[in-house]
């Protein structure tokens, strides 16, 4: 028996039977240890280093700095933090001659091969310390280029989000740059720029800029921010102001340029039909309070001021939001259309974007909230868990991002919620999911105005099922609850994806083509959860049968790959480059198989042309895995192999299926299923969930290999792994059921 920890440690010798306590602990420990963190407002300017389709950062120095001459240099500088010591693998695609230094340490020096050879990538190990890691940039002009492409390997997973060094730009995002110069400046022999200090420092200009000119600081806002229009366009500033105790009352004063309209919280106390001064007072409660500009351009400019008083004093303004980076009191949005006025509190919101015009006036797209100095954009960003991928788990939050494990733990938790009637874990689980949702427009726009998104990364690069199925099923189930239909439109574009775009053996088998990756022309047994229960949620909610026979299809064609006879398991991974499967029986690999078979089995009508043969794929399975449970209660990594450790995750999804298939009746020995369902919940309480709610013993996301080794020796137990946390609740539920069913059955009167 693999141990995980003593028995005294464990949940269930504190709350022994209890699955109700045990699982109030686990929905406890996982919401508290990730609160709701919102995502991070930062400065960031277009003008500076944007990223690629693949997350890569653009420091293609030709086109940033077009004056240089052959044989100059050029630096850029930027800072990541780190929760914790760990390792990432960086990619470099050299332009020209270039060396990274990490934290003063040279990682990378390129040679001539990777100059000249197009499109070359390099994989640089970075070894990161805990808080900031300081990044620097060298690069030589040749006739060849001038510059790289920097960033980390499959960003969209293993998010490096780069903030901006010097006192003067703490908190905005984005590299720095400086202008060419003739000689090197920084590395092991000269030094290094200190990123805490004042970049004035150095002596040098770097870009992007931060400061007006004292010709563009004279101008009106809006007309410094946008220009002048030669069609007439709105503009809006929004900034917050607190009235003290006791004070009833306050003083607006101040001069707008071209048509004008303020906004106290939603009272409109302000309106010039052509610009001009005015001075008004305004009753209003202690507190804080919104503040609203809307101006028009006009002949004489664009633009406006506006202070606040109250008893004798005025009151400062502050930005609405909290923004990193941002100096002054406003946002500002425009150039908009000035035949629309929307109401002042919906426009009052970072989750949304504003439809733009051009100068003419003509529609131009959207845009977002601007601070008051060069082209800086307000920017979100999801940096809760920074650094943190699908390998690894560190000690950062997770809340606000969207991937597969986090669906499995937003489904567990919203199903937990239900059953202890806990509105409050109910709430936390739908913030997690509209903090994606609400977001989705503003991110699908970032991703087209800045090459990579800020937020929502795997929701809008949909490249495979891992990127939609998991989160999306998991937001239909919140969509059963709360019909929004935000969650209704995103899932139709996943559905969309799933049915329409993915790719297809000639059977219309789904698998991974990821062409030039390891992973090239494989079928995975993990894809059946990333895509079944999605269409089955996606086919109830919207009548769509087609989802649900797709949903039915890719069981039985997956079987016709990683079936193993006689075992009757599941091979993880069919290889179509060798032309087989690797018949290596990897638990959580058949768990996620299993899992999703029962969530497409309880919606199946009864008379579906598939459902016989399906009833007969989850009895044959169940044999085969019920057959290989360990006394313990467990089974093991690779589970034809009793030397593999015993792993967590696999046996809660197969204690999950037991559960379901004895209480829907689809098998038929039930009180063989019944006690191996039980006999594994025993297990996990007794010897993988602590009594703080703390999961052990789940086995880290996987790659595949046809050597059971890798998943012995290479794939190690991680505590508190989002793979394990949601369908440990999962399984608490499905263990309550099957003893509330058992318990009314025993106390129904005999049937003669």
């Amino acid at each position: 028996m693999t141990a995980y920890m003593e028995a005294r440690e464990s949940a269930r010798y504190w709350f022994g039977d209890d699955e109700r306590r045990i699982l109030e602990v686990l929905a406890g420990r996982y919401a508290g240890a990730n609160p709701p963190v919102p995502f991070a407002l930062r400065a960031f300017a277009k003008s500076g280093m944007l990223q690629t389709e693949d997350g890569l950062y653009d420091m293609d120095f030709s086109a940033k700095l077009p004056e240089a001459a052959i044989g100059d240099y050029a630096y850029a500088y930027g800072l990541v933090w780190s929760d914790d010591e760990r390792s990432l693998d960086g990619v470099i695609e050299p332009l020209g001659p270039v060396m990274l230094y990490v934290n003063e340490e040279r990682l990378y020096r390129s040679n001539a091969v990777d100059e000249m050879k197009p499109g070359e990538r390099v994989i640089v190990p970075l070894a990161l310390r805990k808080g900031w890691n300081a990044f620097l940039v060298e690069a030589c002009k040749t006739a060849a280029g001038f510059g790289c492409l920097f960033g980390s390997d499959e960003a969209k997973v293993r998010i490096m989000q780069v903030l901006a060094p010097f006192a003067g730009r703490t908190g905005s995002a984005g590299w720095v740059f400086t202008e060419a110069v003739k000689n090197r400046l920084f590395g092991s022999e000269n030094g290094f720029p200190d990123f805490k200090r004042a970049e004035e420092e150095t002596c040098l200009c770097w870009q992007p800029r931060t400061r007006w000119t004292a010709e563009e600081a004279e101008r009106p806002n809006f007309e410094r921010l946008f220009g002048l229009p030669v069609q007439p366009s709105a503009a809006y500033g929004w900034s917050r102001l607190q009235v003290p105790a006791a004070e009833e009352s306050l003083m607006l004063e101040g001069h707008a340029l071209g048509p004008t309209v303020i906004w106290l919280d939603d009272l409109r106390v302000v309106e010039l039909e052509s610009g001009g001064t005015y001075r008004v007072r305004v009753s209003t409660a202690s507190g804080a309070h919104r503040l609203l500009v809307r101006s028009v351009s006009g002949p004489d400019g664009w633009g406006f001021e506006c202070s606040a008083y109250a008893g004798g004093r005025m009151l400062p303004l502050a930005l609405p939001a909290v923004v990193h980076g941002g100096e002054g009191a406003w946002l500002y949005a425009g150039p908009l259309d000035p035949a629309v006025e929307p109401d002042p509190a919906a426009l009052c919101t970072m989750s949304g974007l504003h439809p733009a015009v051009d100068s003419e006036g003509r529609a131009a797209g959207h845009s977002y909230w601007l601070v008051d100095a060069p082209q800086t954009r307000v920017r979100p960003y999801y940096e809760n868990a920074m650094l943190s991928n699908k390998w690894t788990t560190g000690s950062a939050t997770n809340y606000g991002r969207w991937d597969y494990p986090l669906g499995v733990t937003m489904y567990g938790l919203l199903r937990t919620a239900r059953e202890l009637d806990r509105k409050d874990l109910s709430d936390y689980a739908l913030g997690h999911i509209r903090s994606c949702t609400e977001m989705y427009a503003y991110s699908i726009w970032d991703r087209d105005e800045y090459g990579f998104p800020s937020v929502n990364h795997q929701l809008v690069l949909i490249r495979m099922l891992d990127n939609c199925g998991s989160f999306g099923s998991a937001m239909l189930e919140a969509y059963l609850q709360t019909g929004e239909d935000s969650f209704r439109r995103i899932a139709d574009v996943i559905a969309d994806f799933m049915l329409r775009k993915l790719e297809r053996r000639p059977d219309g088998a789904f698998y991974r083509q990821c062409p030039g990756e390891y992973a090239a022309d494989t079928m995975w047994a993990d894809d059946l959860f990333m895509s079944a229960p999605f269409l089955t949620r996606y086919a109830i909610t919207t009548g769509k049968r087609e989802a649900l026979d797709e949903a039915a299809r890719q069981f039985l064609l997956y079987k016709s790959y990683l079936f193993m006879e006689p075992e009757g398991v599941m091979s993880h991974v069919f290889d179509f480059k060798y032309a087989k499967a690797t018949r290596v029986p990897w638990g959580r690999g058949n768990g996620w198989c299993l899992f999703s078979l029962s969530e497409l089995l309880e919606k199946l009508p009864d008379d579906h042309q598939d459902r016989g043969a399906l009833l007969l794929m989850f009895r044959e399975l169940c044999a085969g895995i019920s057959a290989l449970q360990a006394d313990s209660g467990l089974w093991h990594q690779v589970l034809n192999l009793p030397e593999a450790y015993e792993e967590a995750s696999c046996t809660a999804m197969f204690a999950y299926a037991f559960a379901r298939g004895v209480r829907f009746g689809w098998l038929e020995e039930k009180e063989v299923y019944a006690a191996a369902a039980l006999k594994a919940w025993k297990g996990l309480t007794g010897g993988v969930i602590d009594r703080q709610g703390n999961v052990h013993g789940v086995c880290s996301g996987s790659r595949y290999s046809f050597s059971p080794d890798y998943y012995m020796h290479d794939l190690r137990t991680v505590v508190n792994d989002n793979h394990g946390i949601g369908i440990m609740m999962l399984a608490g539920v499905e263990i309550c059921r099957l003893n509330n069913a058992a318990a009314d059955q025993s106390s129904s009167p005999a049937q003669e």
